[in-house]
């Protein structure tokens, strides 16, 4: 009996979608050692009406990243602006993920929809430039691409445009990974 016959092969969407977030955990960095810097993407004061008045707060949607291929999101909240972008900071290193960076773009284009917010990513000519949006453009920088296109199709609520990049970039995958799961040379990942 042929040991590999008990592995059984996805077919139901769920049995997919478990495997890309298991590969997406995968990509999973811990902070440790890494020389971050960090981008505060969107600052909103919330009020709250209460007994005594009005009580104000505010959240800030912050992105941090090595510019090497390692990127996170991360949202604080707080009564001040420095200490909710300090939560921000603090949460958005808890939340790293590795990126393939290949010559300063993405190694091939990606859809991904977070929300209502959809965002399309592609490859681009050295010298092109970041060519994105506020909130796409925070992220790529931070994760180091320098030549990419992007454009956000859906909503333009930064806190999903954010979550939508970094799930699309987290999803790419580097040419070498997919040549060694199909058996086959770089060449043909490339040349079809």
């Amino acid at each position: 009996m042929d040991p590999d016959s008990n592995i059984s092969h996805p077919t139901s969407a769920s049995q997919i979608s478990y495997l890309n977030k298991m590969s997406q955990a995968n990509n999973r960095v811990k902070s440790g050692e890494i020389e971050l810097t960090d981008k505060v993407v969107a600052i909103n004061r919330v009020v709250k009406t209460t007994k005594g008045g009005r009580a104000f707060s505010f959240s800030a949607l912050v992105v941090v990243g090595n510019g090497n291929g390692i990127v996170g999101q991360g949202l604080g909240k707080a009564k001040e602006v420095k200490e909710a972008i300090a939560k921000g900071i603090d949460d958005a290193k808890k939340n790293l993920i590795k990126v393939p960076v290949m010559n300063g773009t993405v190694p091939h284009d990606q859809f991904t929809k977070a929300g209502a917010a959809k965002v399309l990513i592609k490859p681009a000519a050295h010298g092109t430039g970041v060519l994105a949006g506020g909130s796409m453009r925070a992220v790529l920088e931070m994760a180091g691409y320098t030549d990419v296109l992007a454009k956000s199709l859906g909503s333009a609520n930064p806190h999903n445009v954010v979550k939508a990049t970094v799930k699309a970039l987290g999803e790419m995958r580097e040419p070498i990974e997919v040549a060694k799961k199909r058996n086959i040379g770089l060449k043909k990942v490339f040349n079809g």
